[in-house]
């Protein structure tokens, strides 16, 4: 079920929690109030600020730097686990709510304002998918009725589904997101031969707010394996939860009150990008890839195209994808401005080919082997736990160096440090999730900053001293650091004769 609003009473399509609920609800409970504002996200769209906009939103004519924010979910076993007790959530005092807006007192904090700017209901569509024996895929029942929404039925049923009991997918169409929640249940029936498979989604301009309604779905798919045609929940859902779209030529959906950014800046992160995932879903992304992580953390930050590949379920997967993406937090002003925005894709399939040929920078996932052999699509291809590339100067970026082991030995540190405190002193404010984000925030501002600071030296040469105060190897960095000075736009610097040996 999804999460009460502060409107109070329930609503017409909410539904009351069953005892049967497996497996605990999705992860709709614990992003709010100070939890949000103390947790880092991404910092895409600060005034002067570019950071790799995991979270966007994009309309015909692309992406529009310095005004969107999102977010995305994170990872653990699909197709929904619960980060924490839905009872942390602080409720707004209803005083309080009609009272915030852009013209807001002083007085009333920042906190305040974004948990309220964050609860606009934004689904701009329902739908609900079926698998016909007959005809495949297909779309059998939506609002609005006049929505565009074709193939969104081979994004909500990927390829390979019939043979998992649930899942849950996130997906990119159009200049929305998606959300879908699968289900496959066994019927005594030669039509459909002996199995019904369903998938409840919606769409919204970010997903930030996505998860929140991960609990309804699943409910409404088993609904609707169980009884197919009633929507009436779905409808009273739209109507309740409709999103209001501020008039726009390209249909760019501005994310936050410009008026909010400035003492957001304080935060490395814009705390309206958390979200909340599964407990242990950066832990699991780093046990999952090891050190090659260090190799992901890289290509990210080159902004390079990145394919994951993965049989279903896909949800974990999606995660993956969202993992990848906050390898990438810068929080320094001014950096990566003319770079491509790192955008998240989530799940594609062949329909979205034509789509991807247009790109300049993404991360996706997918369950259809044949996106191998499309090697102009990509930069990157991961399968499993092997990270490919049939590009030649981005084959050497594959090998670990040492400064890599190094971090990568820092972060495990740190995280060992994290559990036992956890352990022995019931710290329960921290989490591994922020201190994976973190490391790597502070990473990247690490090096961006001493870039800075040698690009307004009187003398600026990038030597093996300032190499080693990024926290790279002047020997096995030296081609990452090339790429990295192209693409930010570093032209004026010079690379030291020291960093050619290697």
């Amino acid at each position: 079920m999804v999460e009460r609003s502060d409107r109070a009473p329930l609503l017409d399509w909410e539904e009351a929690p069953s005892a049967e609920k497996p497996g605990g609800a999705a992860p709709a409970a614990a992003a709010h109030g100070k939890d949000r504002l103390a947790s880092p996200s991404n910092s895409r769209a600060l005034s002067g600020c570019s950071a790799p906009g995991f979270g966007w939103s994009s309309g015909p004519g692309g992406p529009t730097p310095c005004k969107s924010v999102s977010s995305a979910d994170g990872c653990g076993a699909p197709p929904a686990t619960s980060s924490s007790p839905a009872g942390t959530d602080e409720e707004l005092p209803s005083d309080k709510e009609e009272h915030l807006s852009d013209t807001v007192p002083t007085e009333v904090s920042l906190e305040d304002r974004m948990v309220k700017w964050e609860e606009q209901d934004q689904i701009v569509s329902v739908f609900v998918v079926t698998f016909n024996t007959r005809s495949g895929n297909m779309l059998e029942w939506c609002l609005p009725k006049d929505m565009d929404l074709d193939g969104v039925e081979f994004k909500a049923i990927a390829s390979g589904s019939h043979r998992v009991t649930t899942d849950f997918i996130y997906f990119r169409k159009g200049c929305y997101f998606g959300l879908a929640c699968f289900a496959n249940m066994a019927v005594e029936s030669t039509v459909e031969r002996g199995a019904r498979m369903k998938s409840v989604g919606i769409l919204s301009p970010s997903y930030t707010l996505l998860y929140r309604y991960m609990s309804f779905l699943e409910h409404q798919v088993r609904l609707q394996l169980q009884s197919p045609g009633h929507y009436s929940p779905l409808e009273a859902f739209y109507e309740d939860k409709r999103a209001v779209l501020p008039p726009s030529v390209d249909g760019v959906v501005t994310a936050l009150p410009g008026n909010v950014w400035g003492a957001a800046i304080n935060h490395s992160m814009h705390p309206e990008m958390k979200i909340t995932h599964p407990a242990g879903c950066m832990s699991q992304f780093i046990r999952f890839f090891g050190e090659q992580i260090m190799v992901l953390w890289k290509l990210a930050l080159l902004r390079r195209r990145i394919l994951i590949f993965c049989p279903p379920p896909v949800g974990v997967v999606c995660y993956r994808v969202y993992c990848c993406c906050c390898l990438a937090n810068i929080s320094i002003p001014g950096v990566g401005v003319a770079v491509p925005e790192f955008r998240p894709f989530f799940y594609v399939n062949v329909a979205d080919i034509s789509a991807l040929e247009n790109e300049l920078s993404y991360v996706a996932c997918t369950t259809e082997k044949i996106f191998e052999e499309k090697k102009d699509l990509y930069d990157v291809y991961v399968d499993n736990q092997n990270v490919k590339t049939c590009r030649e100067g981005l084959k050497p970026l594959l090998r670990l160096s040492t400064a890599d082991r190094e971090k990568y030995r820092k972060l495990t540190e740190q995280r060992q440090m994290l559990l036992y405190s956890q352990e022995e002193n019931g710290d329960c404010v921290s989490s591994e999730e922020d201190l994976f984000i973190l490391f790597f925030l502070e990473q990247n501002n690490r090096i961006f900053q001493t870039l800075s600071e040698v690009a307004g030296s009187t003398d600026p040469t990038v030597t093996q001293e300032s190499v080693r105060a990024m926290g790279l190897d002047p020997h096995g960095d030296r081609l990452f650091l090339l790429h990295l000075l192209e693409i930010y736009g570093y032209d004026t610097l010079l690379v030291s004769e020291q960093l050619c040996c290697s």
